[in-house]
């Protein structure tokens, strides 16, 4: 979903310009080069993460280009009129290696890369972090709010709250996570998912009193009305004409669909608002509750206080991932002129993993993911996995079978692989069905293994060791 009508080339950094004019005044325009994406750390003190975002980024790199009118704004800015005529003509060409949109990921493994010229990879950096980031992290909020809910359904309603446009990004994250439907229309007109919405205070407010107002809204909608009962007073009027309105509405041949809760003690008038609904005959009316909720407040509603909740609105806590700022992902160079690249640093667990690799998963006899390991591309899978900082600890996978992780979804700058955003939920889905419950609990998750071969381990330690050499 492309939300940029023009100048997507300039979706960027300014110093990712700068650097690509470098590379070209330079004589490195040509240089083949290989970058990774990966981040360091799971949000929410989590297990895993929901790769999402992939076909965003796509559908951005196919129209990646430079106008006319956004090149006269780069004169401005004092670009040199060869890297301006460069840029002219300029398409990414390279190709992208993946993990499938909706795959479950970790810390340290490079599931993305990118392939191609310097400047072709260089370019693009800052629009695959702000989007795979950003929905990556929604897309697991999505998933931890959806799994407190269990079979009950949620929906987000929390374009209002958003920060700004990336509300649209954020719904389609959302969706992928799991999230049932949306009350963001234009999400859902643009990926066809489904919307939901009930009526704000106001239009009850704007009436005379609250029974009228439901009355109004019950005449316009027999078959799909839900009522907001917390304007005055939940239980003495709100709920009280809430069950007036849907016996007049039965009588009628309809039936009231569900009241929602917007505030209060949630636990306490759920629990009270099903009593009332048993007891006039309303049994059928499901009860929705929304107001600052997020996977915590889900699942204390409903294994705590045991409330008869059926629906949960989540809005803002959701849509800003909260309480996580940012997914910390990083795209760093790992192949330069046919020759790995390192970036090292003095706290050895931020060295980066060099050369072009691929990333292998394995399964155990129950079928529950038991790990994965990071190979140079072209190795089989290997049989031991060994940790990326300390290699004294090494985990068997002999009995283990395993799959390939990563494929091409873009070749020579066309996108070879899309999903639709419900595509990618099923495939969340299923493959959260494959992920052990230590690994999905909220508090102290077990750390999944991401492991690397000992070809990788090799050849880090001899780049590690010609740094040192060369700064002794």
């Amino acid at each position: 979903m492309n939300i940029l009508s023009n100048g997507s080339g300039i979706y960027t950094d300014y110093y990712q310009l700068t650097m690509a004019q470098g590379y070209l005044l330079t004589g490195r325009s040509e240089s083949v080069s290989c970058f990774d994406y990966f981040f360091r750390e799971n949000p929410f003190k989590g297990g895993y993460v929901i790769f999402a975002g992939l076909t965003d980024v796509l559908e951005m790199i196919e129209d990646f280009s430079f106008n006319d009118e956004i090149l006269e704004y780069l004169r401005g800015l004092q670009f040199k009129e060869d890297f301006l005529q460069y840029l002219r003509t300029f398409k990414f060409q390279g190709t992208i290696t993946s993990a499938r949109e909706g795959e479950l990921v970790f810390p340290l493994e490079p599931f993305l890369r990118v392939e191609g010229t310097l400047i072709e990879a260089q370019v693009i950096e800052t629009l695959l972090l702000n989007i795979i980031n950003f929905e990556s992290l929604i897309a697991t909020k999505a998933s931890r709010v959806k799994s407190a809910a269990g079979t009950r359904r949620v929906v987000d309603f929390g374009l209002r709250r958003a920060q700004g446009l990336g509300g649209i990004h954020a719904t389609k994250a959302a969706i992928i996570g799991g999230i049932d439907a949306t009350s963001n229309v234009y999400a859902a007109y643009h990926n066809g998912f489904e919307v939901s919405g009930t009526q704000a205070h106001s239009w009850v407010q704007s009436f005379g009193d609250e029974l009228t107002a439901f009355r109004a809204y019950a005449e316009i909608y027999p078959d799909n009305c839900v009522l907001l009962v917390d304007t005055y007073n939940t239980l003495r009027s709100g709920l009280p004409n809430a069950i007036t309105v849907g016996q007049e509405l039965e009588r009628k041949g309809h039936r009231l669909r569900a009241v929602r809760l917007d505030s209060g003690d949630l636990a306490y008038l759920s629990k009270r608002a099903r009593q009332m609904l048993d007891q006039a005959g309303l049994s059928y009316v499901k009860i929705a509750v929304s107001n600052q909720l997020d996977e915590y407040v889900i699942r204390s509603l409903l294994e705590d206080q045991e409330s008869p909740i059926d629906l949960f609105g989540v809005g803002t806590r959701l849509i800003t991932g909260q309480p996580a700022a940012a997914l910390d992902g990083v795209y760093k160079l790992s192949m330069c002129d046919n020759e790995p690249r390192l970036k090292f640093s003095e706290n050895y667990t931020k060295l980066t993993l060099p050369g072009v690799k691929s990333i292998y998963r394995y399964v155990n006899g129950d079928g529950t993911f038991c790990g994965d390991a990071v190979t140079l591309e072209g190795e089989p899978a290997p049989e031991n996995l060994i940790h990326p900082f300390f290699p004294e600890q090494r985990s068997s996978l002999r009995h283990c079978p395993s799959e390939v992780l990563m494929q091409t979804v873009m070749v020579r700058g066309v996108a070879a692989i899309k999903s639709t955003p419900r595509e990618s939920a099923a495939y969340a889905q299923e493959r959260l069905t494959h992920l052990a419950p230590e690994h999905k609990r909220f508090e102290f998750p077990h750390i999944y293994k991401v492991g690397i071969s000992q070809e990788l381990l090799n050849l880090r330690a001899r780049l590690v060791e010609g740094f040192q050499k060369r700064n002794a």
